[in-house]
This record gives structure tokens, C-alpha cells and sequence, in this order.
């Protein structure tokens, strides 16, 4: 097979800065392979004090072009209308457009429900779901202008539901269905939306759980971010043969996820009673193939404490 590659073509990969990280993984192999690159982070907030490391876009962007490859970076947050359009004129300005973007910045706290705050809460949905609608709302005139454009959202398999991360998997579960309702408005205009669910060992997954913890201890020794970034590229290529999708890409396996309805009952006269009486026929089904909730005791995380302001 002939190498897949992406000369000619600008991506914006957010959140790339950091290291270990996603986004870094997914900016460096776009290069690798062609692609010119808009390397987004903002680098270390000072609210989210348990994130390990600094975050760079300038180093990220230093380590593509001492590759060979082409890069600037771009500093802008993802999480305002204006940001989101500062990040795409840098790609306007470098490289003449943008034909790729990976919606990958976010943040993650881990914390029971009633504890999390609504300020936090709030901020997982203003950066991982409004970032993503503020750069999506961006760059869609100039890939409809185009009659081109790939954009890949990073969502997670939190989206199903996991306990203590209510904030997040509620910011995932919105990008899914952004990546749905896109899939279907740009079918027409040559734009394909896709998302990737991951799984790595990144400075994001360290931040809340502490170091001796065994989960944690197993992405470090067995899911290097590097092993995500395939299916990114793939769904960001020219000959990606699907929009609407999620696909999962975790340590090496790749699979798709996916929504489904139970064949259920069809009464128009059924009542309260009637369901109490048929609701194993409502439910069957629901777990071949499904998306499941799935709950889990989070003290065997060994989470890092939360004080209310990460």
C-alpha cells in the first residue's frame, strides 16, 4: 500500500503542547507525513496546579521543524469565540488555510458529583465542548469555501458514563453528538466529521490519579499516547471513507463505537402496566452492541484530592 500522506494539506491540532501527550502525538505524525502544522496549547494554567510538566506549543511546533517538517505555533485558547478564530488566522496567515483540525484540548478532573463545583463543572463544558464548537465554528467557512475539510474530535469512552468524572463525561458525551449533527450537515460539502475515543498514558491522565495508582501505572507501561494517533490520522486523510463516526484507539486496538435501539414494543394502547409487564422486551438487545454506562469504584484509582479548584 502506498504511504498515506498529507503534503499540501494544514492541520490545527489543539492542545498539543504537552508532553507526554495526545495532541503532541497526533501533531507530530501529521508532520511526519506532510502535513503543515498549527500547534495549539496555551500552556500551564495556573488553576490546574496537579498537571505534571509544562505544556509548549513552541516546543512541540521547535520539534516538528528540527524533524524537517513545517510548524508554528499558536498560543490562543480554544475556549472563546475570539480564541477560536486567532487560531485559525494563524493557520490563514502560515499556510494560506486549514484542511484538518483535531479538536483535542481539554481538561479532566475526577471528583464525585456532589463535591465537584459548578465553576469546574462549567469549565469542562466552556473547553471541552465549546472549544471544539468555537474552532469547528472557525474553520467551517474556509473548508465549505474549499469544498474540502477533516476534522477529528477527541472525545472518550467516558462519554458512557464513569463515576467522578460526571463533568467530563458530560463535556465528551455533548462533542459525540457535535460530531454527529456535523457529520450530517457537511455530508453535502465535502466536510467529513469524525471522533476518536483514546486512551494513553498523558500528562491530562496523570493529573488525577496519584502515581502509585495500578491504572495509572498500567498506561504508563503500556499505552504511550503514539499508539492513538493513527486512527486521528486516518479519519484526517483525503481517503477517509466515513463521517459520523467514533472509533476507539487504545494501546494498539482499534474498534468502533457505536450507538443502537432495542427492536423494543410497539402497542399505542400500552400503559403503565403494560410496560412493567413487557419491559424485558423494552431492554432486549440493549447490550449487544450498545454503548453501556460504565461505573466504577474510583477509590481503587487512588485519585489525587480535589479541593474544589483545579
Amino acid at each position: 500500500m502506498n504511504q498515506l500522506r498529507f503534503d499540501g494539506r494544514t492541520a490545527i491540532v489543539t492542545g498539543a503542547g504537552g508532553n507526554p501527550s495526545l495532541g503532541r502525538a497526533h501533531a507530530l505524525l501529521l508532520a511526519s507525513r506532510g502535513a503543515n502544522l498549527v500547534v495549539n496549547d496555551i500552556g500551564s494554567h495556573p488553576e490546574m496546579k496537579n498537571y505534571p510538566g509544562v505544556a509548549s506549543a513552541q516546543a512541540v511546533a521547535e520539534e516538528i521543524r528540527a524533524a524537517g517538517g513545517k510548524a508554528v505555533a499558536s498560543t490562543h485558547s480554544v475556549a472563546s469565540e475570539e480564541g477560536g478564530a486567532a487560531i485559525i488566522r494563524c493557520a490563514l496567515d502560515s499556510f494560506g488555510g486549514v484542511d484538518i483540525l483535531v479538536n483535542n484540548a481539554a481538561i479532566s478532573i475526577t471528583a464525585p458529583f456532589d463535591v465537584m463545583t459548578p465553576r469546574d463543572f462549567q469549565r469542562h463544558i466552556d473547553i471541552n465542548l465549546m472549544g471544539s464548537y468555537f474552532m469547528s465554528h472557525a474553520a467551517w467557512p474556509h473548508m465549505k469555501a474549499k469544498g474540502y475539510g477533516r476534522i477529528v474530535n477527541i472525545t472518550s469512552s467516558s462519554m458512557t458514563g464513569y463515576s467522578a468524572q460526571a463533568a467530563y463525561s458530560a463535556s465528551k458525551g455533548g462533542l459525540w453528538s457535535l460530531t454527529r449533527a456535523l457529520a450530517a450537515e457537511g455530508a453535502a460539502l465535502g466536510i467529513k466529521v469524525n471522533a476518536v475515543s483514546p486512551g494513553a498514558f498523558t500528562r491530562l491522565a496523570a493529573s488525577s490519579m496519584e502515581d502509585t495508582s495500578p491504572l495509572l501505572q498500567h498506561a504508563k507501561a503500556n499505552l504511550p499516547p503514539e499508539l492513538s494517533s493513527p486512527a486521528v490520522a486516518f479519519l484526517a486523510h483525503e481517503t477517509c471513507p466515513v463521517t459520523g463516526e467514533c472509533i476507539d484507539s487504545v494501546g494498539g486496538e482499534v474498534w468502533r463505537s457505536y450507538m443502537a435501539r432495542t427492536p423494543g414494543i410497539a402497542d399505542r394502547e400500552h400503559t403503565i402496566e403494560t410496560l412493567a409487564e413487557r419491559w424485558d422486551e423494552v431492554m432486549a438487545g440493549a447490550c449487544d452492541g450498545a454503548l453501556g454506562i460504565a461505573s466504577f469504584d474510583t477509590s481503587e484509582w487512588q485519585l489525587k484530592p480535589y479541593d474544589g479548584n483545579r
